[in-house]
């Protein structure tokens, strides 16, 4: 594969957006059967056991700090996210869920300069200000701007993304020599036993209560097997050619899909949203573009 080439690494960002983008309605149809922890944990394990024979087969040679490295990945980028992402979405649309997830390669600029040693430049910190600016006015959306209508359901959504930004950045700085297979599979190796472990503690007998529950079920293995185990190691194996920023900046598109399947799906929107999701895309623009218009250092 042409993974060094920019059409190819453009290709796979538009294959991941639209694998992504329609990841948010797929658990929002699950959530009408499922609990937040158990479709975050069912996801996880159909993820899992899919990669369980490349782990197997990739597990030799590892050496001590990879596989502790390997670890820290499966619960920043897979386990802790999926949570974050499910329990949000129980009071939240999942139109918006895409909306915030375009927070993702703002926290990746700023955990790259807070512990990766990553420069910034002055229209790097314009681009946080807007990015942040934005984040807040989605989660304070309502019927007034005001931060005491700030949505802890919101809130959980950001640091969702917060997660897959500390991934990103640590997978770029201590994980490129492995491949984007070996990523993927070994990390999950190390989360599928904890995501089971919760899962059982969870209320297994309800799922079957509800009438949908076999479609619900069917989309979160889906949503694992597709939206999880093949995703991620098309991710893994972007960030590995390309720089961190790049990678992240696949939430550009994610929103796109996000909103076009909320509005099929009977989800309602503002311009208000609208105008908050764009101010945060104009600040990951200005963080981005600066890397391609100076000699700022890359991850």
């Amino acid at each position: 594969m042409n993974w060094q080439k920019r059409w190819f690494q453009g290709m796979i960002l538009f294959l991941l957006a639209f694998i992504w983008g329609g990841s948010f309605i797929l658990t929002k149809l699950a959530l009408r059967s499922l609990s937040g922890g158990q479709v975050a944990t069912v996801r996880m394990m159909a993820a899992g056991l899919v990669l369980l024979p490349l782990a197997i087969r990739h597990f030799k040679h590892k050496s001590l700090k990879d596989l502790f490295h390997l670890a820290m990945s499966g619960f920043l980028g897979g386990l802790i996210p999926a949570l974050l992402y499910a329990r949000g979405q129980t009071h939240i649309e999942s139109a918006l869920a895409g909306m915030l997830n375009t927070m993702t390669p703002v926290f990746t600029f700023i955990i790259g300069f807070l512990c990766f040693k990553m420069r910034a430049t002055w229209w790097q910190g314009v681009g946080l200000f807007l990015g942040m600016a934005g984040a807040l006015g989605l989660m304070a959306a309502g019927s007034t701007m005001s931060l005491k209508n700030v949505d802890f359901y919101a809130v959980l959504i950001v640091m969702a993304t917060a997660s897959y930004a500390a991934n990103v950045n640590l997978v770029k700085a201590r994980l490129t020599h492995l491949k984007g297979v070996e990523i993927t599979s070994l990390s999950f190796f190390f989360i599928t036993p904890v995501a089971l472990v919760y899962f059982l503690t969870t209320d297994v007998h309800h799922i079957t209560v509800s009438k949908t529950w076999m479609i619900d079920l069917s989309a979160v293995l889906f949503l694992g097997v597709v939206g999880t185990a093949l995703a991620m190691v098309l991710m893994n194996s972007l960030i590995r050619y390309a720089t961190a920023i790049f990678a992240s900046t696949v939430t550009y598109i994610i929103p796109v899909f996000a909103m076009g399947w909320g509005l099929l799906y009977g989800e309602r929107l503002t311009y208000l949203h609208l105008g908050c999701m764009l101010t945060i895309l104009l600040g990951v623009y200005l963080i981005n573009s600066t890397y391609s218009r100076s000699g700022t250092k890359r991850l």
